[in-house]
């Protein structure tokens, strides 16, 4: 399961309503999210308005952009959508769909898995 991680600008004078807001996000779009392929998902908030997600996505393919796609064919994100759209601050009137996905750079699990398959005595696997 691909996980992604993304940045979002929520706007300073807004942070408080937007921590609100997500203490307590809608049923239905708790559902819709699960549904459309969206697994531990995670967002952390800088004081700054820096918004930070984490997600791991069904289709490896695809990734984000297709857990995204599933959303956008639901009718309670397009509502969700518009109630956030005045929380942030982006260029060129974008909203929350419009994501800044991260390089992934270092994966210590990776390095450490791939450092016992080098370092392992023959004949014994790590």
């Amino acid at each position: 399961m691909p996980r992604v991680c993304f940045t979002l600008q929520v706007r300073p004078d807004r942070l408080t309503e937007y921590r609100e807001r997500h203490a307590a996000v809608w049923p239905e779009m708790l559902r819709a999210l699960r549904d459309a392929g969206w697994h531990d998902y995670q967002l952390f908030l800088r004081e700054d308005g820096l918004l930070v997600g984490i997600v791991e996505t069904d289709d490896s393919a695809g990734g984000l952009a297709a857990a995204q796609a599933a959303m956008d064919a639901t009718d309670v994100s397009a509502r969700w959508e518009a109630e956030m759209a005045p929380f942030f601050d982006l260029p060129g009137g974008r909203d929350g769909r419009d994501k800044t996905e991260l390089d992934l750079v270092f994966d210590l699990d990776a390095q450490l898995a791939a450092l016992e398959e080098t370092t392992a005595p023959i004949g014994e696997t790590p």
